[in-house]
C-alpha cells in the first residue's frame, strides 16, 4: 500500500528541480547582464553546466529555457543558446503575442479599447499643450492624408497614422510601441460596415476636431474629443453588423 509521503516525492522532487533550475537561470541572467557571457556568444553546453552547478541534464535545459524565456539567450533547433540582451520592444512583443491570442474575447477586446483610450485621449491632452512646429505639421499630414482616403480601403491605415502621430508627441517609446503593437490588430478585429464612407466622414471629422483643438491649445477640448471619438467608434462597432456584404470593411476611429 502506498502512504501518503511517497505519493507526494515526486511532486517534491519536481519542486526541487524546478528551484534549482530557477536559481541557475538567475545566475547564468546575471551574468549576461554583467558581461561574462557577451552579447552573440555561445552558453556553455549542457554538460558543462551539469558539472559546474551538479545539476541533471533535465534541470539545467530547464534553466536554459527559462533564460530564454526571459530573453536572455536565443537559439534551439538543436543549436546551443547564445547569449542576448533584451530591451525593452522585444519584452512588450514578446507580451503581446499572448495578449493577440485572447483578442477574440469580447471582454478582452474591451480592456484593450479602455487602454487605448487612456493612452489616446493623455495623447491629446499632451499634444494640445506642447505639441512642436514639426509635430503638428506631421499631425496636419497625417489628416490630409485620412481626407484623402474616405471610403477606399486605405482608409484603416491613414486612421492609424493620425492616431499614431498624435501618439507620438508624448515621446514616450514603450507607450509608442504598445500602440503600434495593438491598435492595428484591434482594427483588423472589428466588425465590418455596410456605410463606409459615412463611418469614415465622421471619425475624419472627429479628427479634424482633434487637430484644431492642437493648433489651438485647447487641452480641454482636444481631450474631450478624443473620449468622445473613441467611446462613438467603439459603440458603432458594437453595433456593426457581423456578416460580410458587399463593399463592407471595418469601421474608423
Amino acid at each position: 500500500m502506498t502512504s501518503e509521503i511517497d505519493t507526494d516525492r515526486p511532486t517534491e522532487a519536481a519542486d526541487r528541480q524546478r528551484s534549482v533550475s530557477s536559481t541557475i537561470a538567475g545566475v547564468l541572467v546575471e551574468e549576461i547582464r554583467d558581461g561574462t557571457f557577451p552579447e552573440d556568444s555561445p552558453l556553455p553546453t549542457e554538460r558543462a553546466l551539469c558539472e559546474r552547478f551538479g545539476a541533471s541534464r533535465p534541470t539545467v535545459r530547464e534553466a536554459l529555457a527559462q533564460v530564454q524565456m526571459r530573453g536572455f539567450a536565443r537559439g534551439g533547433a538543436g543549436r546551443r543558446p547564445r547569449a542576448a540582451l533584451p530591451s525593452m520592444d522585444s519584452a512588450l512583443r514578446a507580451a503581446a503575442g499572448h495578449v493577440r491570442d485572447v483578442l477574440g474575447d469580447a471582454e478582452s477586446g474591451a480592456h484593450l479599447e479602455q487602454m487605448r483610450q487612456f493612452i489616446e485621449a493623455g495623447a491629446a491632452r499632451t499634444a494640445a499643450a506642447r505639441a512642436d512646429s514639426l509635430q503638428i505639421a506631421k499631425l496636419r499630414s497625417a489628416l490630409a492624408a485620412n481626407a484623402e482616403a474616405i471610403g477606399t480601403a486605405e482608409f484603416a491605415a491613414t486612421d492609424i497614422a493620425f492616431h499614431r502621430a498624435l501618439v507620438a508627441v508624448v515621446g514616450n517609446p514603450v507607450i509608442l510601441t504598445l500602440h503600434d503593437m495593438f491598435v492595428s490588430t484591434m482594427i483588423a478585429h472589428r466588425p465590418t460596415t455596410e456605410d463606409a464612407a459615412r463611418y469614415d466622414s465622421i471619425a475624419h471629422g472627429e479628427h479634424r476636431e482633434i487637430y484644431e483643438a492642437v493648433v489651438a491649445r485647447d487641452v480641454l477640448r482636444a481631450t474631450d474629443v478624443m473620449d468622445r471619438h473613441l467611446e462613438r467608434s467603439w459603440r458603432a462597432r458594437l453595433a456593426a453588423p457581423h456578416g460580410p456584404e458587399k463593399n463592407d470593411r471595418s469601421t474608423g476611429g
